[in-house]
């Protein structure tokens, strides 16, 4: 058992402390470390910020029960020796003393015992133990200032890297030694002048041909000056400068020394050698409320992350395999308390994340200090919260079939016209975005709802149509909203051009138009999702799964490329209803897009009447009346002209 049996008294560990222990050949002084964390601030103020942030954050214990699920345990044995390491001694102490140790030395110590039964973890100063003997790779014991040895497994030892050796640290502090000796030595310095008065040393000049003093007034001015200069002024009043003496500064002054901005260095390079940004330990000089948030967040993540981890896996690896039923334990600092947003923020997350409400109303009646009302105790939900439904509370439901969507702003000009008419790319983006996750969430609540049917091959196309209603409503909403956008940028586009006062042009003529091609592509998305469907259930019990994700993927490739295509024909249809607002009546198709189709290219500059169709058949790019093969992917546009 790698716990030292204790009759209960923890001196008969042998850590103790002997004077003569510090004339020990240790790798390095560490007890000059003590010494330079008890004198230099900076050093204290950096060491202490990150041994407290760690300890306050709490150490829970879990057993894993799968990739996805996971159990707190409080009465593991685990738990329980790190909730109460020692009589007497807290979890927090503990961490804050091995953080603090890691971070001064580059080691900390404990030493694993058995007290009246129970297992306890001792701290021990890296002052008082030290590895010896063995190798490069494992040290054949350690010794204590007590004269008591201990093996390898009997210790905890946390240490940093060193490259030399595997068996202990290296210090921080010995890369910081020659800044922090500077620091010491401006310190004294200061102190030597504040006790000559604040004063700066200097030379009295006495003139060549000044009568030459006896004895006697040597003497009495030199008492007079030593009175003036060793009281402060206090006592010696002004000293009278005689025969044309002068004062002659010699050395620096308190601003030629920078005194402020040496010692705002040193904390500067002492907070860099930690990892930590300047702002989290007090230098404001670059701080804005923004950046200060964001840096709490890095803190837990970037700065104190790598201490986190370091730590649970030394748990893991160091004191979890001594003791009982530890498979799939392990420990976990508790950083999720430290990077929760506001109520504020965790009620919204909290919202979107379940889709209906999560508080009652008594309950947040309770927190308000309110008695509870009858019918308080369940959730309301409300109506456009339904199964399948929108993901939040907070979201605009879906309009109903026909309805007609607000329209959404496009960014103006101070003239009042929309700005930058190369708005089409962003606008398609945003439309094949949306539909992409819309696409993806079908997928994954499709392909959840089948994981949890553990009996056989479920009934997937009765699955699918379940919830066909709900997709429809929601999918025409979307691609109604983006859909005014795009034909609103293809317009604009035309009216630029011809018709900047957009005189006999309205957006709202669209509507109808966008609202019905909205159904339509809908209709059609829907339908190949049901195929999706359809072919992951005439693939039998054998491979039903693997059909159904193959071909869940495809549909989500699928809904990008009915993107492109819907936004080509939204921005041609615009822009043919402000040709025909702004008197256009001819039309000339203009190939686009990297690769063309052949078909495309040969009718590159081909003229039309605005009314007439093209030789492949359509009155614009991605016309929906049009053969497939003809619209898919279509990046081509129009021009216009008056035909005059």
């Amino acid at each position: 058992m790698a716990f030292v049996v204790s009759s209960g008294q923890l001196a008969v560990t042998g850590a103790g402390v002997l004077p003569g222990y510090a004339a020990m050949p240790l790798p390095a002084a560490p007890w000059e470390y003590e010494t330079i964390w008890r004198t230099q601030p900076q050093v204290r103020t950096v060491v202490g910020f990150i041994a407290r942030n760690v300890a306050q954050l709490g150490i829970h214990t879990f057993r894993r029960l799968s990739d996805t699920d996971r159990e707190r345990l409080t009465d593991h044995p685990l738990a329980q020796l790190l909730a109460a390491p020692l009589p007497g001694l807290t979890q927090y102490r503990l961490v804050e003393r091995l953080v603090s140790d890691v971070a001064l030395y580059d080691d900390a110590y404990a030493i694993k015992l058995k007290v009246d039964g129970r297992r306890c973890l001792l701290p021990v100063p890296p002052t008082l133990i030290r590895p010896y003997g063995g190798n490069w790779i494992a040290p054949e014991k350690y010794e204590t200032a007590g004269g008591r040895d201990f093996g390898p497994d009997e210790v905890v030892h946390i240490h940093g890297y060193r490259p030399d050796a595997l068996t202990h640290g290296s210090s921080p502090i010995e890369a910081l030694r020659e800044l922090l000796l500077e620091s010491s030595e401006a310190a004294k310095q200061r102190s030597a002048m504040w006790k000559g008065g604040a004063r700066l040393t200097g030379v009295l000049e006495r003139p060549m041909d000044a009568p030459e003093w006896s004895p006697t007034e040597r003497r009495r001015f030199r008492e007079m000056w030593r009175t003036f200069s060793q009281g402060g002024g206090a006592e010696g009043g002004t000293p009278i400068l005689e025969d044309g003496m002068a004062y002659k500064p010699v050395g620096f002054n308190p601003e030629q020394a920078q005194y402020i901005e040496a010692r705002k260095l040193t904390r500067e390079e002492v907070s860099a050698a930690y990892y930590i940004p300047p702002p989290l330990i007090g230098i404001l000089d670059h701080a804005t409320y923004s950046n200060i948030r964001e840096q709490h967040s890095h803190l837990y993540q970037d700065t104190l992350g790598p201490w986190l981890v370091m730590l649970e896996q030394e748990i893991s690896a160091q004191i979890l395999p001594d003791l009982p039923d530890s498979a799939d334990v392990y420990a976990e600092f508790n950083i999720a308390s430290k990077l929760r947003g506001s109520f504020e923020e965790q009620a919204a997350a909290a919202s979107t994340a379940t889709g209906r409400p999560w508080m009652t109303v008594n309950e947040t009646r309770a927190r308000n200090n309110l008695p509870a009302v009858d019918g308080g105790d369940s959730l309301i939900v409300p109506m456009n919260v339904t199964e399948g439904g929108l993901a939040s509370p907070r979201d605009t439901a879906p309009d109903s079939a026909g309805a007609v969507p607000k329209a959404r702003g496009l960014p103006l000009t101070k003239a009042g016209r929309p700005s930058e008419l190369g708005l089409f790319a962003a606008e398609r983006d945003a439309l094949e975005s949306s539909l992409v996750r819309f696409t993806e969430r079908q997928a994954d609540r499709l392909l959840t709802a089948t994981g949890a049917k553990a009996d056989g091959m479920p009934a997937l196309l009765e699955m699918w149509a379940a919830g066909r209603d709900d997709r429809l409503a929601q999918l025409e909403a979307l691609l109604a909203d983006h859909g005014y956008r795009l034909a609103q940028v293809g317009a604009w586009e035309v009216l630029g051009q011809w018709n900047p006062e957009a005189e006999g042009w309205s957006a709202e003529v669209m509507l109808a138009w966008v609202l019905a091609a909205a159904q339509t592509h809908a209709e059609q998305h829907e339908e190949a999702g049901r195929k999706v469907v359809a072919a992951a259930e005439a693939a039998g019990s054998g491979g039903w799964r693997e059909t159904l994700q193959t071909a869940a993927a495809g549909w989500v490739t699928a809904a990008a490329a009915r993107a492109v295509t819907a936004g080509t024909e939204l921005r041609s249809f615009g822009g043919h209803d402000a040709a025909g607002a702004s008197g256009l009546v001819q039309k000339i198709w203009r190939t686009g897009g990297k690769n063309p189709r052949l078909s495309h290219r040969a009718q590159d500059g081909e003229a039309v009447g605005l009314d007439d169709v093209f030789s492949n058949g359509l009155r614009w790019p991605g016309d929906a009346s049009g053969r497939t093969e003809e619209l898919v992917n279509c990046n081509c546009k129009l021009d216009y002209a008056r035909g005059d």
